[in-house]
């Protein structure tokens, strides 16, 4: 089986309908050409038949997006299917994505039909986006609390008719790691037709393991993954593009993406600047403290061998550099490093006169500036000046 594990974002449109992070058609392309400068495999526009904003949205991103397959949403009806085909017809790589949900629970309170009727419906919609695109992907909502043995049957027969991409939705985010892995090898050992098909999943972090069931999946045969960028989506949102991506790179786990990964932070920053959203400080990857230091200790080994805290490179994903940040938990060390960069060399006992009061304000402030050290060494040691060429650092 090819290592090879497709992108498909769905940040546009899963992503889009998290509550606060609706965005207008001018936003949605401007995030559309950073997903293509990314290299997503998959970009999932929009949903077409939702209403005509989205409509002229889709069909805006398929003018303009030629490097990356372009996605449209729809139900398993034909006005949703003729719909998603007429704002896909400017694409220069279509693919509509046609679901309905597999789950008793779903089928009964919700769509209230049959297994049968599902799968008559499911087998009818294939057949008609067949017509209009080579691409049709097919999702069974809710695929993690559907019946196994009503699974295989279900893909097989939509794989016969047309569907050259599968879809195991946890729409729920209630599977387990260890639940979803065992899923999708089932899906691959049932499914007597599967190898006709990509095996795609979209994962919701409901219960905060949408990565670990991503990657769990990968693992047991799914080929394609379906995420968001900063990870955001209904509720808890989506998988999140830019852990799983580079957990992949990092870990060198036999698989690979196209993706370049230093468009990340790029890509997550303008998702933040049109939405308004930051992400929290602390999120992998992309988080303002990703690849900051404050405590001494890590800020020893960092600046002598970035790898002693370090799994991947700050460029890797886009950014510059680290960030050294100097706070009460910071030791002589670091501190020592800031003033050489900034043009001070120490010896060690005005060092350790510094390093007092350096310790005294931490204490009472969260963070010491650059115009902070300053002033203390003009407080502490009035005579002392800048040896060469002064030079600031992050």
């Amino acid at each position: 089986m090819d290592n090879h594990i497709k992108i498909f974002d769905t940040t546009l449109r899963d992503g889009e309908q998290s509550p606060g992070f609706s965005m207008n058609q001018d936003e949605k392309i401007r995030l559309a050409l950073q997903l293509e400068r990314m290299q997503v495999d998959v970009l999932e526009a929009g949903f077409p038949i939702a209403s005509e904003g989205d409509f002229q949205t889709v069909r805006a991103i398929s003018k303009q997006v030629n490097g990356s397959t372009v996605a449209a949403l729809c139900r398993t009806r034909t006005k949703d299917i003729d719909r998603a085909a007429a704002s896909l017809e400017p694409a220069e790589k279509p693919r509509i994505h046609t679901f309905i949900a597999t789950s008793d629970i779903h089928m009964k309170y919700k769509l209230k039909k049959s297994r049968d009727e599902v799968l008559d419906s499911a087998v009818k919609a294939v057949e008609h986006a067949q017509q209009y695109c080579d691409e049709v992907e097919f999702s069974a909502e809710d695929a993690s609390r559907s019946e196994p043995e009503f699974l295989y049957q279900i893909f097989e027969e939509v794989i016969k008719a047309g569907a050259s991409v599968i879809n195991v939705p946890d729409t729920v985010g209630y599977a387990m790691p260890w639940e979803f892995g065992q899923l999708i090898k089932g899906i691959r050992k049932n499914v007597p037709n599967i190898d006709q098909a990509t095996l795609s999943v979209h994962c919701h972090n409901d219960l905060g393991v949408a990565v670990a069931n991503s990657l769990m999946a990968l693992r047991n045969g799914a080929q394609q993954v379906e995420c968001t960028i900063n990870g955001i989506g209904e509720r808890a949102g989506n998988a999140s593009l830019e852990e799983i991506v580079m957990a992949i790179a990092t870990r060198e786990e036999q698989m690979k993406t196209d993706i370049v990964t230093e468009q990340l932070v790029p890509a997550s920053k303008l998702l933040s600047e049109i939405t308004g959203h930051k992400v929290q400080p602390n999120k992998a990857i992309v988080g303002d403290n990703a690849f900051a230091h404050e405590a001494g200790i890590h800020q020893h080994g960092v600046l002598n061998n970035p790898m002693t805290y370090e799994i991947m490179t700050p460029k890797s994903v886009g950014l510059e550099s680290n960030k050294i940040v100097l706070g009460k938990h910071s030791g002589r060390f670091a501190l020592n490093k800031k003033l050489q960069n900034m043009g001070y060399q120490l010896g060690k006992n005005e060092l350790n006169n510094i390093y007092r009061k350096f310790t005294d304000l931490a204490d009472k402030q969260k963070t010491v500036s650059d115009n902070d050290l300053l002033t203390l060494i003009s407080q502490t040691l009035p005579q002392k000046k800048v040896s060469g060429d002064s030079t600031m650092t992050g």
